[in-house]
């Protein structure tokens, strides 16, 4: 319930942000008839279309995006001869008969009818391109990690509902002030003229791209911070967009009566073992760790897990990965059990791909470890990597109290390769940055990010630290850009020891041969593990990918800031999520 608020809340608040003013000229265009015939069948025909389109968006993908580009253009041509009807009311008769009718049809369209007002209203929710703010971020963030379900499209239509209320509001103010002009100045002819010449000047925009671009990027009202103020204020879990890895433990009071070991049964398959719960578990020892297989948080808690899996696997002590995945592609069970293979992981893992056992456990974070005693019992939580020590004395502590069998004295220290090495110890790190539209930050290229369509981008001359861009024909969507021709590139000014990208083949699933670059250069030996010297590496699957690892651990000074450069030299490759180590 309380994510449904959100959204409502989080539509109210779009009527402050730039990216509505397209559609406004549109909405106003009916403020001259009563409310009900005019104004609440357009509202509703917009918000339900809106609703309707980004549901089927996260069912069809590509092809449905494609589809409402088509929609938006016959949306555009209704509107345009809308706003040619409203300038000149004899244009329809001086039209072909056909387009007389239609003309015709739109002037009284323009003057009155439910029926119309509601075909009017599917026409603007075709054009409707809201920000993608922080709550709308986070709901088709989890639709398009969950796939579209009655709630997405619930969500969808509340946040469409909260949109159309301020509007509502603003349309019914404006038609009070249109009649009081009507009645003061007799001017309906030039009122009606006036709303012709907005109805196109906002196609026009929208023709031109500035609903996308332009405005999109100016800053009118700080509606993100509004929404941001909101999550926090509700403190929504994560479960619908989890958040990144976050560091820290919290005591197991902070989930006094949880037992969520006997929640597994919305794991959607069981890999290495048959199905676990809380019967075939009594006695044991339990560690719960949630995961996702291109998280580099959870790479680098992978060694000493597994250290603990086997070391204390006699003793009683039972490792369940419960693998909830980040992006699309981890849903897949051939790419999940790939990885399990490549990564030598052979304990039980749960794949998680409804977020039931997330939920299950309100986990808000990756990696995130649970530690139950043979009783069942909830005794401690870990959020983010370290504290390695502390949580094998636990490990040994509640073995001790199950059967009181002395435990080793040393701690395990495994050492972890390539991308599941301890992060460096450089500080200023940059931060991890989503590819995507829907969590995008600090995107650097000329005109901004233009959302689920393809665009020609070029890269910034001088990025400035944690700034990044594109160059080359890409589609950015919500969770990733992908590169339409060959020869496109990312730029990114970052700071850190371990730079690593999340990457994978697009639907055809052909390699994509990729360099990259330091500074303009060759990484020679600050190269990856996932590229040569000269900086050549091909991408073949969907996952992270380590590119570089610079040799001199020193680099924490301000030598230590370098521009990143990766060019592609085929099409079709998915570009996801930065990580830096």
């Amino acid at each position: 319930m309380t994510l449904f608020i959100l959204s409502y809340l989080g539509g109210v608040i779009t009527i402050a942000s730039p990216c509505i003013l397209p559609v406004l000229p549109f909405v106003f265009a009916r403020a001259g008839g009563p409310f009900r015939t005019h104004g609440l069948p357009l509202l509703a025909g917009m918000g339900i279309t809106f609703a309707g389109v980004a549901t089927l968006a996260t069912v069809g993908g590509h092809w449905a995006v494609q589809a409402n580009q088509y929609g938006r253009v016959a949306a555009l041509v209704v509107l345009a001869l809308l706003g040619l009807t409203l300038l000149w009311s004899g244009l329809a008769e001086r039209l072909t008969r056909p387009l007389v009718r239609l003309g015709g049809r739109l002037s009284e369209t323009a003057g009155g009818g439910a029926g119309g007002s509601f075909v009017l209203g599917i026409a603007t929710g075709l054009l409707w391109a809201p920000c993608a703010g922080p709550i709308l971020g986070l709901v088709l963030t989890g639709a398009a990690l969950q796939g579209a379900n009655v709630q997405t499209g619930l969500l969808l239509l509340a946040y469409a509902a909260g949109a159309a209320t301020s509007l509502a509001l603003a349309l019914l103010a404006g038609g009070r002030v249109f009649r009081a002009m009507k009645r003061a100045l007799g001017a309906e002819a030039w009122l009606r003229r006036g709303l012709g010449v907005a109805v196109l000047a906002g196609v026009a925009a929208i023709v031109l791209g500035a609903d996308r671009g332009l405005l999109t990027q100016v800053s009118l009202a700080r509606t993100t911070q509004i929404e941001q103020w909101l999550l926090d204020r509700f403190q929504m879990p994560m479960a619908d967009a989890p958040a990144a890895s976050g560091p820290g433990s919290m005591p197991a009071a902070a989930q006094d009566g949880l037992n969520p070991l006997l929640n597994f049964a919305g794991a959607t398959a069981w890999l290495n073992s048959p199905p676990l719960d809380a019967a075939a578990l009594r006695g044991k020892v339990v560690l719960v760790d949630f995961w996702t297989y291109s998280c580099i948080n959870c790479l680098r808690t992978l060694p000493y897990v597994r250290a603990w899996a086997d070391r204390y696997r006699d003793q009683g002590f039972v490792v369940i990965g419960v693998h909830t995945p980040e992006f699309a592609f981890e849903k897949d069970p051939g790419n999940v059990r790939k990885a399990l293979r490549d990564l030598a992981i052979a304990y039980p893992v749960a794949t998680d791909n409804d977020y039931a056992v997330w939920r299950a456990f309100n986990n808000r974070y990756w990696p995130a470890h649970y530690f139950f005693d043979a009783s069942g019992r909830l005794r401690h939580q870990h959020f983010g990597e370290g504290e390695y020590e502390e949580s094998e004395a636990l490990i040994r502590q509640l073995l001790a109290e199950r059967d009181g069998r002395s435990m080793p004295t040393a701690f395990s220290s495994p050492v972890g390769q390539g991308a599941e090495a301890a992060a460096g110890r450089i500080p200023g790190r940059s931060p991890e940055t989503y590819l995507g539209y829907a969590r995008a930050k600090q995107f650097a290229s000329p005109g901004g990010i233009d959302r689920d369509q393809p665009r020609i981008y070029a890269a910034p001359e001088r990025p400035a630290r944690n700034e990044w861009g594109l160059a080359g024909e890409w589609w950015v969507g919500a969770q990733d850009a992908r590169l339409l021709t060959p020869a496109g590139r990312i730029v990114y000014r970052f700071r850190a020891r371990d730079l690593h990208l999340v990457l994978g083949p697009d639907e055809t699933g052909e390699p994509v041969r990729f360099r990259v670059t330091l500074d303009g250069a060759p990484p020679g030996a600050d190269h990856g593990v996932d590229v040569d010297a000269r900086g050549e590496g091909m991408v073949r699957e969907h996952r992270l990918y380590q590119l570089i690892r610079q040799v001199n651990e020193a680099a924490g000074g301000d030598a230590g800031e370098r521009t990143f450069e990766i060019e592609f030299l085929d099409p079709g490759v998915r570009a996801y999520a930065f990580t830096f180590g």
